[in-house]
């Protein structure tokens, strides 16, 4: 999809590696008894920055343009609205009205490159603590632990992000 918006390959490259934390955060929560929809994180993940295609001064620069102008793009081709929604709640995801789901896409978001964000581990331990009716502090170490992990790839994350095996992607 990405790719037939015209989206440079440093954006598509971008949103395969937060798609590769997410997948790392999903098979965690499969594992504690979890359930999500896998298919919205993973999409939302790949596309939440779509909007960077029509503001790409946003790639290099701060700025929230992107965010509803990719919602509005991704809706424009047929993505589904709750995953074009993504494009506006990974930046938002502190809004009560936020998917489980999409603060799993913020959260991916962050730890790809190695941020960590506490208040939104919270919410998603929380979350899965209370679904889950597991003891909080088991939830907690479980998924502290996977957070920590993924965080620690950050700067491999980031170093691959520019390598040359995301060279033959569209510019």
């Amino acid at each position: 999809m990405l790719e037939a918006l015209g989206a440079p390959y440093r954006l598509i490259a971008h949103g395969l590696l937060v798609a590769e934390a997410a997948e790392v955060l999903l098979l965690k929560l499969r594992q504690v008894g979890f359930v999500v929809d896998e298919s919205w994180v993973l999409a939302g993940a790949v596309l939440h920055d779509a909007g960077k295609i029509v503001h790409p001064s946003e790639l290099d620069a701060p700025g929230k343009s992107h965010e509803s102008a990719g919602e509005a793009l991704l809706l424009a081709h047929g993505v589904e609205r709750h995953v074009a929604h993504t494009c506006v709640s990974h930046a938002a995801w502190e809004h009560a009205s936020c998917s489980v789901e999409e603060k799993l896409v913020a959260l991916a978001d962050a730890l790809w490159k190695g941020v960590r964000r506490p208040v939104l581990e919270t919410a998603i331990i929380d979350e899965v603590a209370r679904r889950t009716q597991a003891d909080r502090w088991s939830i907690f170490v479980d998924l502290d632990t996977c957070f920590e992990a993924i965080a620690d790839e950050g700067s491999d994350r980031l170093a691959r992000s520019q390598a040359p095996a995301f060279s033959s992607l569209p510019r």
